[in-house]
């Protein structure tokens, strides 16, 4: 319960427009330790000095709840460079993709404006061998975001397109087992988004317990798992359950964000198991810096020291 609380405090304080035009002005010297920079340039480069120890990378443009349907197409077509470019580098295209910054629920000709740019951009990374995360956000998008997985996997297959679950929501394991039948690659979070209790469990404890079913229930079935956390508990709770069942290790992968717990990145690489980097990048970073902050009163320290010193 107090972590939901901390939780709800910093984002309510983060929405405010004062607080983000401060934020703007003073905080990106250390927005950087978890953002990749705001170019493509700086987020590729940030990939090849991860792969240089082992480490694979997961991109993603940051942008969310983009009003302007013709926005959405531009960001899609942002997020299609960001593609090429990979490509052009000699990297496998890996991308997260938030259906809101591309249009989802915005209707263009009859049909769903967010699935049209959706399948742009998976045709253009399945032509690379490469593959689109589609990332799931607050809980009333839920739903459509399944409902459009489901129908991007009939048509690309889940070799070049997953999504997400939050281990927060009552509802997950439900969902996890309703998308069995797609055999889908998966990456499992806690869940960052401010939630009610009505559809979110409030305390950490039930949380980890409900991200332990999700990870065990993915991996038993047979599916493609992505185990997306820093807490070395659960982590380590992973590898004695995949040893146990005899789980090989080419079943799964550990999933990190840029910034945070490069030790222990590096060091699960070296024993053998694949690891992968969630590299955000872009101008539109201050969404997804306040709920890093809202994760944990360290983080929130980290911030604090740096806006007020000098």
């Amino acid at each position: 319960m107090l972590d939901q609380i901390y939780r709800k405090a910093i984002l309510t304080v983060a929405e405010r427009p004062q607080v983000e035009k401060l934020a703007r002005e003073r905080m990106w010297p250390l927005a950087e330790r978890f953002v990749a920079g705001e170019t493509i340039e700086t987020a590729l480069k940030a990939v090849k000095q991860l792969e240089a120890d082992g480490i694979a990378g997961n991109l993603d443009l940051l942008g969310e709840f983009i009003d302007s349907p013709a926005k959405c197409t531009e960001f899609a077509d942002n997020v299609i460079k960001l593609i090429d470019a990979a490509h052009e580098a000699g990297i496998t295209p890996y991308v997260s993709l938030k259906l809101s910054s591309v249009g989802q629920a915005k209707e263009e000709g009859g049909e769903d404006l967010g699935l049209k740019n959706a399948r742009r951009i998976i045709g253009k990374a399945k032509g690379y061998g490469g593959f689109v995360c589609l990332d799931m956000e607050d809980h009333p998008r839920v739903d459509i975001t399944l409902q459009q997985f489901r129908t991007l996997v009939g048509e690309f297959g889940n070799a070049h397109v997953g999504t997400v679950l939050q281990a927060y929501l009552y509802r997950s394991l439900q969902d996890r087992e309703s998308l069995d039948d797609l055999k889908p690659n998966i990456r499992m979070v806690k869940g960052a988004y401010l939630e009610p209790e009505t559809v979110a469990y409030p305390d950490k404890a039930d949380v980890d317990q409900n991200y332990r079913r999700l990870v065990y229930g993915h991996l038993k079935a047979g599916n493609y798992t992505n185990v997306a956390t820093h807490d070395e508990t659960i982590i380590d709770d992973v590898k004695r359950f995949v040893l146990a069942h005899g789980i090989a290790k080419d079943q799964f992968e550990f999933q990190m964000l840029y910034g945070i717990r490069r030790d222990l990145q590096k060091a699960l690489a070296q024993e053998g198991y694949r690891v992968r980097v969630y590299l955000p990048y872009g101008r539109d970073w201050y969404a997804y810096f306040s709920r890093r902050i809202a994760e944990t009163p360290r983080n929130a320290m980290f911030v604090a020291r740096g806006m007020f010193k000098g």
